[in-house]
């Protein structure tokens, strides 16, 4: 059964928000996962990469020997005309039209979360890659911390690192390193944004649209500026604070796995 993409689907209805758009690639905490990624590449020699779930942020963008996928279509159309560079497929993470073993690098940075059956995703992921490929995967860890932000972009879970070693271990994926990239600090400021944004809209939808349309085009300047230069100068502080805490206490995780012979195991108790 293909998997269905919610009713409600928040990123479609983002994406489809030209404020959204533009804004999105100055978040902090995605450029802290680009840059944890890139640093993982400088150590490898990709033949041909497939990024799952690239939405209009893909995490890797200095290649062009890359495909990007998303269930968007929207997504995918934005994307291409923006980047300009490697291949794009509109795509089903748990159905991809990919022959098994075509590519050496698969990327899902923030994806299975988002899917109701996200073992069938990694199945697919480990699928596609050839043997001893890499899987470069982001997830948000530990699920105490689920909460507001959460469940404001459809989460469907968070993991603990124990889950998500079993998850791919089924795959038959194998982490060979696992890094910290964010704290407990993007948890508060998330949810908080998150808070202030929710009652922002029920006060936008207090004024008439003529006013909120006046002049719209210095006003997102004004905002574009800020808010990029609001991110760039909080990224250090929030790179920081995810080396000091332990990694119990991280909230994204990023694991680099490789692919074994062994499909289906449960990893061993320790």
């Amino acid at each position: 059964m293909c998997m269905k993409r919610p009713h409600n689907y928040r990123f479609q209805n983002l994406f489809e928000e030209k404020g959204y758009t533009v804004l999105k690639n100055y978040l902090y905490n995605y450029l802290l996962r680009k840059a944890a990624i890139e640093k993982i590449f400088k150590d490898q020699k990709p033949e041909r990469i497939l990024e799952i779930g690239s939405g209009i942020s893909p995490v890797m963008t200095q290649t062009t020997r890359i495909i990007y996928t998303d269930l968007s279509h929207t997504a995918i159309k934005i994307l291409k005309q923006s980047l300009r560079r490697g291949g794009y497929v509109v795509a089903d993470g748990a159905y991809l039209p990919f022959k098994s073993g075509s590519f050496s690098h698969t990327i899902s940075s923030e994806v299975l979360e988002h899917l109701e059956d996200d073992q069938s995703a990694l199945n697919e992921m480990a699928r596609v890659m050839h043997p001893q490929g890499h899987l470069i995967l982001t997830f948000p860890h530990r699920k105490i911390y689920y909460s507001n932000d959460d469940r404001f972009v459809e989460h469907y879970r968070r993991y603990d690192l124990a889950d998500m070693t079993e998850r791919l271990a089924l795959a038959g994926l194998r982490p060979v390193d696992i890094k910290k990239v964010l704290g407990p600090l993007e948890k508060a400021t998330m949810s908080t944004v998150v808070f202030c944004y929710d009652m922002m809209q029920k006060f936008i939808k207090k004024k008439k649209e003529k006013d909120i349309q006046k002049k719209p085009f210095p006003l997102m300047k004004s905002i574009t500026f800020l808010f990029k230069w609001a991110n760039r100068m909080y990224m250090p502080l929030a790179w920081l604070d995810a080396r000091i805490w332990p990694r119990w206490f991280s909230t994204i995780l990023l694991i680099n796995s490789i692919k074994t012979e062994k499909i289906g195991e449960r990893p061993s108790a320790r």
